[in-house]
């Protein structure tokens, strides 16, 4: 069956083709208050100086795990597990995510997803089959190229807008290196989101261990200076964390 994903027709697309890079059996922390499961989609447009999963980034890698295995784990899951997580990568750049969603979707369970929002118009098709969304928002529009090595920013920040208006569960998380993001900058970001509508933002530290950029070193901010700024962002949004 044709489908039409982010305006391009598509032939015969099923779930059997989603490139899987990785995959977590449960989780307590990928979709606030659910046990679920993470599919890491294999493939991302963007170059994160910061980001330590540098083996999901090449969406022609194959990965190990097909998806007749997902589909028989998670038959095996029905009653015990509640919600299957897309995560990446950045899931929707493969056009076998929506069936992929749908046959979740059958099975009984809830559908997260973590994305970027790179492409607001393939986010605009998966939307209606969520029930939470994980929104990074890598920083201000204009910062993008500097932080993803891509130009996305007003695409990243359109995705948002149809994400709040979609009504679905979501967080917005911005993921900080004090070397990338200085307090002040993620103190603009937030206020832009506030202004934006956003209620539940989460500040992620990030992983330097393995980060896509090996000469970005410790990701260090003093102790009363993160204080100022978590008392800070903790006013503008109904829900706030740190992680």
């Amino acid at each position: 069956m044709n489908q039409n994903i982010a305006g391009v027709i598509l032939s015969d697309v099923t779930a059997n083709q989603l490139n899987i890079g990785g995959f977590t059996p449960m989780t307590t922390i990928d979709f606030p208050g659910e046990l679920a499961t993470v599919i890491f989609v294999q493939g991302c447009g963007f170059r994160c100086q910061y980001c330590h999963n540098g083996h999901l980034v090449d969406i022609k890698a194959q990965g190990q795990i097909t998806w007749s295995s997902i589909r028989e784990f998670l038959q095996s899951r029905k009653g015990l597990l509640d919600a299957v997580v897309f995560s990446g990568g950045e899931p929707t750049v493969q056009s076998s995510l929506i069936p992929a969603i749908q046959e979740v979707k059958a099975l009984g369970f809830k559908v997260g997803l973590h994305t970027a929002g790179a492409a607001p118009l393939r986010l605009a098709k998966v939307l209606p089959y969520l029930d939470w969304v994980g929104f990074d928002i890598k920083g201000l529009a204009h910062d993008y190229t500097y932080i993803t090595g891509v130009d996305a920013g007003d695409k990243c920040w359109q995705s948002l807008r149809l994400l709040l208006n979609s009504k679905v569960n979501y967080e917005v998380r911005t993921t900080v290196h004090w070397d990338l993001i200085p307090a002040d900058k993620l103190l603009e970001i937030g206020l832009w989101l506030k202004n934006e509508g956003v209620e539940r933002f989460v500040v992620q530290h990030c992983n330097t261990g393995h980060c896509q950029n090996p000469d970005l070193g410790p990701s260090v901010l003093s102790h009363d200076e993160k204080q100022e700024v978590w008392q800070q962002l903790e006013q503008y949004f109904p829900s706030f964390a740190v992680r």
